[in-house]
């Protein structure tokens, strides 16, 4: 939520925008991570990294849910937490260059994290003989998930749905902050 907050202390209309949007992106992101670790937790009782790897070959309709959420968290281009990212970037870069760098290295250690999250939950050996026996995600489950991922994709490839919806009341923001 910092990048929030970088692109709305901006003051430029484009970082403001992907204020606004990224709002939307983390409460949809977090809230699927959310989902995502309380069903892994309801089978397994923990949310212990170390508890898990190779998940993956266990439970796979969860392994595609859990990278896509993953995806969208550390902003991939073509979902929606790009979006959001690039436009407080390219707008706060445009005010201030040095804050805009120093929070696109925290972008990256973000990055680093989830995936190094990822990769220990996800792959590897089976090495706990409680994960041998995980059943992969419901029917239920499954259309609780649908739409977060639906989501995430459309607003990835069609932010200007959301995107022109904003202007307006950017730029009355933006006209009462006098810039």
């Amino acid at each position: 939520m910092g990048f929030v907050v970088l692109g709305l202390f901006s003051l430029n209309a484009i970082a403001v925008n992907g204020s606004i949007y990224q709002m939307l992106n983390h409460g949809i992101s977090t809230g699927g991570l959310f989902l995502i670790v309380g069903m892994i937790y309801e089978r397994r009782h923990t949310r212990e990294i170390s508890e898990f790897g190779g998940i993956t070959r266990i439970m796979p309709i969860f392994a595609v849910i859990f990278m896509i959420v993953t995806l969208s968290s550390i902003a991939l281009p073509g979902t929606n937490g790009f979006v959001g990212e690039f436009l407080i970037l390219l707008g706060s870069f445009q005010t201030n260059k040095v804050v805009t760098i120093v929070a696109g290295t925290g972008v990256i250690f973000g990055a680093v994290y989830m995936l190094w999250m990822f990769q220990r939950v996800m792959f590897g050996p089976v090495h706990n003989k409680e994960n041998k026996h995980l059943n992969d995600l419901s029917l239920r489950e499954i259309v609780v998930m649908a739409p977060i991922i639906a989501a995430i994709f459309v607003m990835g490839v069609f932010p200007n749905l959301f995107l022109s919806k904003m202007d307006a009341s950017v730029k009355a923001f933006l006209s009462h902050m006098k810039v």
